[in-house]
């Protein structure tokens, strides 16, 4: 690739070949690690040399990250963009903060967490949810990235949703859109863009798209009362790109899923006067890749007016099926020069302009000294979104005739970055002389009625949240099944639950009235020190953070910040 680098003229990608041209319609994913031995996926993250090649010589438009330290990404944004003649979007799926991809920025619970603030409080929930967004696209902007793939704005009407779940802002139109557009506006002080997702709306399905393809019956009328005013209060807040859902809607398109359709393209650029970016999501989906081939469905997604391609299956095979549609008249030329005309003005808004004079690559100055100072704001955020049940006559506080089990039941152990050897989870009761026993999918199955004969009172953390593949939002098999076996056996003493509320309410008609339990949305070691010390609060003469006395929690977190104006300090410590 020889072309000029990108300057303030809109016109200069003109100057692309169309194989080139092309090629900045497509985001490729890439581990935010520095080394080769370092990929976790290599099945969809290229090698040092490969990236190096499709960046430089094939010229891609953008590279979406994960893994990795914020530190180490901030190295790859520059490593990237000294690669790249015309300047990269950098993007990362970074709906809870920068630290939930990348270690050492701030980490925030998932945005229903906010949702439930919102039913004890809107002003406040609005007043975070703005200041999330501000911080996320502060600590993105420090390592380099540009392009906040965030936020959702799926309305998860259904609580068996194995995809959307916890990622929602909260279960109606009206809920989620106030919060959507916060945070939007909280984003906009920095100059990174922001992107709506999954239109038409994925909230009301029970199918994971990473895995199959999601069938949504409901009329038009239904989709305009629910499915599409966050989207537009998302537009109308001035959100840069919509991603559309890998997402059958006959109501929209009897034969095409949303990525491939024209009318629901239609409907963002002349129903919702969208006029930013339309961008697919992954390609790579088993929604996708189970009926279209490799090449076809990139060709698919333009000709129905997608501007950015995610993660094609074949970055090379896809340029060329583009271009030899083009070249035959499948895809006209002005289809893919309006593209180009969106791309460059995103991402001249992302500060990505250079001089017509600056031959050398963009220089990307970091600012990691930004990043991971917002732990303040998160324990405000997780504390009133708490809920502790504390009965009079508590197991917690019953003697203990034996030394007391600490059960982890999660998952996946091996790849769990929320709990490392010393997370408050681990480290905290074992501190207070209760003896570590973890369970996930890959432990061997066992008659837990062999367990009866060796009773031990039984703290129960349980982590439990619906995360793309999982296929489910429930409780797994063999979570379902340690469950009934300590509760059968009187057991349990008490019951942390991190993640689903859906959870939480099967799991309220089925726990025993002594067992004292505590709820939080965030499954990272700031939510388990503040949930341990919750459920342990009211036996060392503390107040618990939260009480249930009866149906929805009374809330008492820290309300003093309800009539103050954020400040970049607000929430530092």
């Amino acid at each position: 690739m020889t072309s000029a680098p990108l300057s303030s003229s809109l016109s200069d990608w003109k100057a692309l070949s169309l194989a080139e041209q092309v090629a900045q319609m497509i985001m490729v994913r890439a581990s935010g690690h520095l080394f080769d031995q370092q990929i976790q996926y290599p099945a969809w993250e290229p090698t040092a040399a490969v990236l190096q090649h499709w960046v430089q010589d094939l010229g891609v438009g953008g590279v979406i990250l994960l893994g990795g330290s914020a530190a180490e990404v901030g190295l790859r944004s520059q490593q990237l963009q000294g690669w790249a003649q015309v300047p990269l979007l950098i993007a990362a799926d970074i709906e809870e903060g920068v630290g939930q991809r990348f270690a050492g920025a701030t980490w925030f619970p998932p945005p229903l967490a906010l949702g439930a603030i919102a039913r004890s409080s809107l002003p406040q929930a609005i007043l975070y949810a703005e200041q999330m967004g501000k911080t996320t696209a502060q600590e993105a902007q420090a390592i380099g990235i540009n392009w906040l793939l965030a936020p959702v704005v799926d309305v998860n009407n259904n609580s068996a949703n194995p995809v959307i779940n916890l990622r929602a802002w909260g279960e109606t139109p009206e809920m989620v859109s106030q919060m959507a557009q916060a945070f939007i506006r909280g984003a906009q002080g920095y100059p990174v863009l922001t992107a709506a997702k999954h239109f038409p709306g994925h909230g009301d399905t029970a199918i994971d798209s990473h895995l199959e393809l999601p069938l949504l019956t409901h009329d038009r009328s239904r989709l305009a009362q629910v499915e599409f005013p966050p989207f537009e209060a998302a537009i109308a807040q001035g959100v840069d790109a919509v991603m559309t859902a890998h997402l059958q809607v006959p109501s929209l398109d009897a034969r095409y899923p949303a990525t491939f359709s024209a009318a629901a393209t239609q409907v963002l650029r002349q129903q919702m006067g969208f006029e930013g970016l339309i961008v697919t999501d992954a390609l790579i989906m088993g929604a996708i890749t189970q009926k279209y081939g490799a090449n076809e469905a990139p060709v698919l997604a333009i000709e129905a007016g997608a501007d950015v391609l995610m993660m094609p299956v074949d970055l090379t095979g896809a340029i060329q099926a583009i271009c030899a549609a083009v070249e035959t008249g499948r895809i006209a030329l002005e289809r893919i020069h309006a593209s180009l005309e969106r791309i460059w003005q995103a991402k001249q808004k992302a500060g990505l302009g250079v001089s017509p004079e600056a031959a050398a690559p963009l220089h990307l100055k970091l600012h990691l000294e930004q990043v991971g100072q917002s732990s303040a704001l998160v324990s405000h955020i997780l504390k009133d979104s708490m809920q502790v049940y504390h009965p009079e006559r508590s197991r917690l506080d019953a003697p203990a005739t034996k030394p007391p089990h600490n059960l982890i039941l999660l998952d996946d152990g091996l790849n769990s970055p929320f709990l490392p050897r010393q997370s408050p989870a681990i480290a905290l009761p074992t501190a207070r002389g209760y003896r570590l026993k973890m369970v996930d999918r890959h432990t061997p199955t066992m008659l837990l009625s062999a367990e009866v004969d060796d009773f031990q009172p039984t703290l129960l953390q349980l982590f439990v949240r619906s995360t793309p593949f999982r296929g489910t939002a429930g409780l797994t098999p063999i979570a379902q099944s340690w469950l009934y076996f300590l509760i059968e056996t009187e057991q349990l003493q008490a019951l942390v639950l991190y993640g689903s509320p859906y959870v939480l309410e099967d799991l309220k008609l089925q726990l025993p009235s002594e067992v004292p339990y505590v709820f939080t949305y965030g499954q990272m070691p700031a939510a388990q020190a503040i949930a341990l010390e919750a459920l342990w609060g009211r036996s060392i003469g503390e107040a618990p953070a939260a009480t249930v006395t009866g149906g929805e929690p009374e809330l008492k977190g820290d309300r003093t910040l309800l009539d103050q104006t954020f400040t970049d300090q607000t929430f530092t410590d």
